[in-house]
């Protein structure tokens, strides 16, 4: 048995373990970070766990806009920035948002066929499952699983059984908005992130890098896609002497041969050993509140919001620094001594990632009771508006058709 009650191994008379469908997005790699980091911790909870990219059940204009996610905040940023605000704000705009949402149902329904639980990792994909749900084409659980800080209308669902998210901001700033119960599911990161920091290690990182053990080392991200004003971040914080500023620019090579022609600026492409990044620095500076904020929370890590992009960014970074998680400063010099304040601190405190309410402990508790039920002698099928594990449930609202 694990640490939940939840057995090592399904091999009840079905013949077959629970099983959780997990819906991700093939833009930027947050998404799918969570989604395969969800797939890989369900396995050992014995629960088999299949990860599909959502945007194969759009429409083809839909999913075409959807992959140039990087292309439009890149180039038009004002225009992303007003159709993320205008859908969280505006209800006939979001209804036109999610009309794709709709049209992916019986596909994303096909998909669902022999799983016990669904859960997404991507919010169109959550408009898309709770209206399965509402309307009973769905017969499982459904989880939302909210990657970003702030909880745009997009994320959120009354067909949903429960939502999810990272820290309990995210919950609070959600039951407020939208008066659904959120529970706080943690971060789905590497266990890496979580382990302790060994010295020799990590004064071997910074040798290898240049940082020196009287500097602070201040790991500034910008996604996988190397999103934002990042080489004039770099350049603000090389300007202090104390700081060195590494720089990982993602996959984009525009980037890296900016950063790298800044003095004092240690600039890295695509690495795959954020965890032993992260382990030796003082500090994260973010734009987005992605992936690697959470990984940065997961090993108590410090950081800092700048210049955050469009559309998610500034929302994302008033959640944060409104709970007192991350800072937001505004001008290079307050970023330069909010650095150094958080750096200051230390390791703070992590974020648990195996408590009893952590995100895989109860998507497998979910699994597990849709599982027994299926596969009782007197099963009966579940009812579309059932709650389990404290599951919402369907409320109705605003979100449900």
């Amino acid at each position: 048995m694990t640490a939940h009650g939840i057995a090592a191994s399904a091999p009840g008379h079905s013949g077959r373990r629970p099983r959780v469908l997990v819906l991700t997005a093939e833009v930027g790699a947050g998404h799918n970070g969570a989604a395969a980091e969800l797939a890989c911790r369900l396995r050992p909870h014995g629960v088999d766990a299949a990860c599909r990219d959502y945007l194969g059940a759009l429409p083809a204009a839909s999913r075409w806009q959807l992959q140039r996610y990087g292309f439009t905040v890149a180039y038009f940023p004002w225009m992303y920035d007003w159709l993320w605000r205008a859908s969280d704000a505006a209800a006939p705009v979001f209804s036109i948002a999610r009309r794709p949402c709709r049209k992916a149902m019986p596909e994303v329904a096909r998909w669902a066929e022999g799983f016990d639980t669904v859960v997404t990792t991507y919010p169109q994909a959550c408009q898309t499952v709770g209206m399965l749900r509402a309307t009973g084409q769905l017969a499982v659980p459904a989880v939302g699983y909210l990657t970003d800080p702030y909880a745009h209308r997009m994320w959120v669902h009354d067909g949903m059984d429960l939502h999810l998210t990272v820290t309990e901001a995210t919950a609070a700033q959600g039951r407020a908005r939208f008066g659904i119960p959120m529970q706080v599911g943690g971060p789905l990161a590497s266990p890496d992130f979580a382990a302790p920091v060994e010295a020799a290690a990590r004064a071997a990182v910074r040798a290898e890098l240049g940082v020196r053990t009287d500097q602070v080392m201040a790991l500034v991200v910008s996604g996988s896609l190397g999103l934002g004003d990042v080489a004039s971040t770099a350049r603000a914080l090389s300007s202090a002497r104390d700081v060195v500023p590494v720089v990982l620019c993602g996959r984009s090579r525009r980037l890296h041969r900016r950063c790298s022609a800044l003095p004092g600026v240690v600039a890295l492409g695509w690495r795959s050993d954020m965890a032993v990044l992260t382990a030796a620095a003082d500090v994260l500076v973010q734009n987005a509140g992605g992936m690697a904020l959470t990984e940065a929370l997961a090993a108590g890590l410090p950081a800092v919001t700048y210049a955050p992009i469009a559309g998610q960014g500034r929302p994302n970074a008033a959640v944060l620094a409104r709970s007192g998680l991350v800072p937001w400063p505004r001008n290079p010099q307050e970023l330069v001594a909010a650095v150094r304040q958080q750096a200051a601190r230390g390791r703070v405190d992590r974020l648990d990632p195996d408590g009893p309410q952590h995100v895989v402990a109860v998507v497998a508790e979910l699994a597990y009771r849709t599982w027994e039920a299926r596969t009782a002698p007197s099963a009966a099928p579940s009812s579309p508006a059932s709650c389990a594990s404290g599951a919402s449930g369907a409320q109705g609202g605003s979100n449900t058709d």
